[in-house]
């Protein structure tokens, strides 16, 4: 054994979290700034094509000045989705454009008339709050709509106090223009509302698949953390706590030891002395689970690791360690014969007080304190090879249950001589014959 109980060997590395994603220039769009971009691009392109079959039918019908109406929307549009492109300012485009579409279709309305004779175009000004919705979002959305209906009560007062006045179109075609514009404007809202829900959709399976991504990740953390810490000061660390420490009035720790391993390492490469470290604590790890004991940590070729830390799991934990210590030896011995390595462990197991706790900020450690860490040590240091030594209060705990051989005194360093125990297997069950 090359280390001291208390030296630090596996450490569970932290790295303090990183900052979050910070945006990048004014131009980069998170993927909701982007859908509303879209959705704003194709309200405009509806629109520019409303447009478009105005300017074709009121310059067929004579109506040369309100042509120009629709020629200057399409003009300026093509201004506003330029900056657009160039700049990507999503609110500023969103409230120029949303401006001209709703103000256009009055401005025809008026240009023409009234609502009848126009056939209902301000009805286009809808595009507008219904764009809102999209684009900025509900609570925004609503001084679009209200001035919508300003307008809308506004054209309505002008019909009337104007109604005098105003040249008389063929009803025949006013129809005809109404049922254009009304099946349009249907068409191009259901279609906006459409697109918008499929791509609010995409996002939320995106959302969703980036949650599990977390999630899973998240688990993994957690179970790596779990591997280094008990499941009590995993939680205490998660909460942020300092200073975590805990005494246990009555635990049982036991060490392993490989046996001249120190030797072994220098007729080995590297690459050989790691495997062979891998290859037998997780054997032990495997052990360890079984028996649900709790594995501390490795210090050099030696392993360490308690029961009892968390009572109310696990009633006889001298039971368990005990049983582990035998089932390690037991596993060494057919790895040996397997692979042919010359390996043999010792074992050391004590019963009695410990302090546990968290050191180090970063890279920090789960490690124990007291004379029962040292008794297990020591006893792991001096024990015969393919032997698990126990102290008195180990043996008292399994006397009853487990066979041990005479008791020997053994030179301790700095506890002088101790009353040890050598535990060669569990007592057989008597059955009784009837």
């Amino acid at each position: 054994m090359q280390d001291s109980p208390g030296d630090p060997s596996v450490k569970f590395v932290t790295s303090a979290p990183a900052p979050a994603a910070v945006k990048g220039r004014s131009g980069s769009l998170s993927p909701e700034e982007k859908l509303s971009g879209d959705m704003l691009m194709l309200t405009t392109g509806f629109m520019m094509c409303a447009a478009a079959l105005w300017l074709a039918v009121y310059w067929s019908m004579g109506y040369q000045y309100s042509t120009a109406i629709p020629l200057i929307f399409q003009g300026l549009s093509v201004i506003t989705i330029g900056l657009w492109w160039k700049l990507r300012r999503l609110y500023t485009f969103a409230v120029i454009q949303l401006g001209l579409i709703l103000f256009t279709p009055f401005a025809m309305q008026w240009s023409i008339g009234n609502f009848v004779n126009a056939s209902g175009v301000s009805l286009w000004g809808l595009m507008a709050p219904v764009g809102a919705v999209t684009v900025l979002g509900t609570r925004q959305s609503m001084p679009w709509f209200f001035a919508w209906l300003f307008m809308t009560v506004m054209a309505g007062v002008f019909d009337y106090m104007l109604s005098g006045t105003v040249h008389k179109f063929d009803l025949q075609t006013v129809a005809v223009f109404f049922v254009l514009n009304f099946a349009a404007i249907s068409v191009m809202i259901y279609s906006l509302l459409w697109y918008f829900a499929s791509e609010k959709q995409k996002l939320r399976l995106q959302v969703d698949a980036q949650y599990e991504e977390i999630r899973l990740e998240k688990d993994r953390s957690e179970r790596l953390l779990l591997n280094i810490l008990p499941p009590a000061i995993a939680e205490r660390l998660k909460r942020n706590e300092i200073n975590i420490a805990q005494g246990h009035a009555d635990v049982t720790v036991m060490f392993a030891d490989i046996v001249g391993f120190t030797r072994m390492t220098e007729e080995l490469s590297p690459v050989e002395t790691v495997k062979i470290l891998n290859d037998v604590f997780s054997i032990f790890d495997d052990i360890a689970d079984k028996h649900r004991v709790e594995k501390i940590k490795t210090i050099g070729d030696a392993y360490m690791a308690c029961a009892g830390l968390d009572t109310g799991a696990q009633i006889h934990y001298a039971d368990a360690v005990a049983s582990m210590a035998l089932e390690m030896i037991q596993k060494v011995d057919e790895y040996r014969k397997r692979t042919g390595e010359r390996l043999q462990i010792r074992i050391g197991i004590g019963t009695g007080p410990v302090v546990a706790g968290v050191i180090g900020k970063k890279k920090f450690i789960y490690d124990m304190w007291g004379d029962t860490v040292n008794v297990a040590f020591r006893l792991a240091a001096d024990a015969p090879p393919e032997t698990v030594v126990v102290d008195l209060m180990t043996h008292r705990r399994l006397y009853n249950r487990f066979r041990f051989e005479a008791s020997q005194e053994l030179e301790v360093k700095g506890k002088g001589r101790l009353q040890v125990f050598q535990l060669t297997g569990p007592l057989e069950r008597r059955t009784a014959v009837v």
